[in-house]
């Protein structure tokens, strides 16, 4: 049994990953400003994270620990990314100085910039927005920290999260918010493009799986390894949830940044899920 510190744990993402973790059957200790929304299983630690200054001892010296916390991560231009990141990279430094062994952290597509086809862990990284900015200067920054004081390193890169909760900021969660509200459209898209999409529940998993391991190492695309046009797959949840509401195509055009057609290459992630035998 492992004991990972999650940071952001309250957040969209970090309520299912941790659930996934203790069903797994390790220890979670799991930190936000607060932990309303998360299991009553884990340790929880209302605090700000970035203002502990033996965040190893404080934490009870975890042996993993999985940084999902970020803020403004649907504002993909705020100026919170680069004022953050310096507090981001300080804290991964004074767990890893400290004795921490293994880092995980939650990436992202967008660290890509335009991009075309299947990224895989070699892909260069030209991002168009300040959000890819800043998680790309983590990964390079946090990968060297790694290396300097031999510590497993992992970088998550997700891709988009297909979920029904009202909670997050995605087009699903807020189609959903839309369709409770009584709404019968919702602007959109031509929808064209296409896109790597991954259910929440099967995100979980993924992160889960690659952080309770320490074979598989580095960029870890966090995927379902297949394109899907963005109309299909919004159509398709639509349909599978009862909703009767209607997109509104052309309300809106396509962000300039947001790549035709773009994927996650999922041979790392499959080789961890084959490992445990989960398909």
């Amino acid at each position: 049994m492992t004991t990972i510190l999650v940071t952001g744990a309250n957040g969209y993402l970090g309520q299912g990953i941790v659930r996934q973790i203790l069903d797994d059957g390790h220890t979670v200790v799991a930190a936000d400003f607060n932990t309303t929304h998360v299991d009553d299983r884990a340790v929880k630690k209302d605090c700000n994270m970035f203002a502990v200054d033996d965040p190893y001892t404080y934490f009870g010296e975890p042996d993993v620990v999985l940084h999902l916390a970020w803020r403004d991560g649907f504002v993909h231009n705020s100026s919170a990314h680069l004022e953050d990141l310096p507090k981001h990279f300080a804290f991964l430094k004074r767990m890893v100085e400290s004795g921490v062994s293994h880092v995980a952290v939650m990436g992202s597509m967008h660290e890509i910039g335009f991009y075309e086809g299947s990224i895989n862990e070699h892909t260069a990284c030209h991002p168009a927005t300040l959000y890819g900015i800043a998680k790309n200067a983590l990964r390079e920054a946090t990968e060297w920290l790694s290396a300097q004081n031999k510590t497993v390193f992992q970088w998550l890169r997700g891709y988009y999260i297909v979920g029904n909760s009202t909670y997050g900021n995605s087009i699903f969660s807020k189609i959903t918010a839309a369709a409770n509200e009584g709404k019968t459209e919702f602007p959109f898209t031509m929808g064209q493009n296409q896109y790597d999409f991954i259910d929440y529940d099967q995100f979980c998993l993924q992160v889960a799986a690659a952080v309770e391991q320490r074979e598989v190492n580095g960029i870890i695309n966090i995927c379902s390894g297949r394109p899907e046009k963005l109309a299909d797959r919004v159509e398709r949840f639509i349909r599978d949830n009862g909703y009767t509401i209607k997109l509104q195509y052309g309300a809106f055009p396509d962000r300039p940044y947001d790549s035709k057609a773009v994927w996650g290459d999922d041979r790392k992630i499959r080789s961890i899920l084959d490992a445990r035998h989960i398909a």
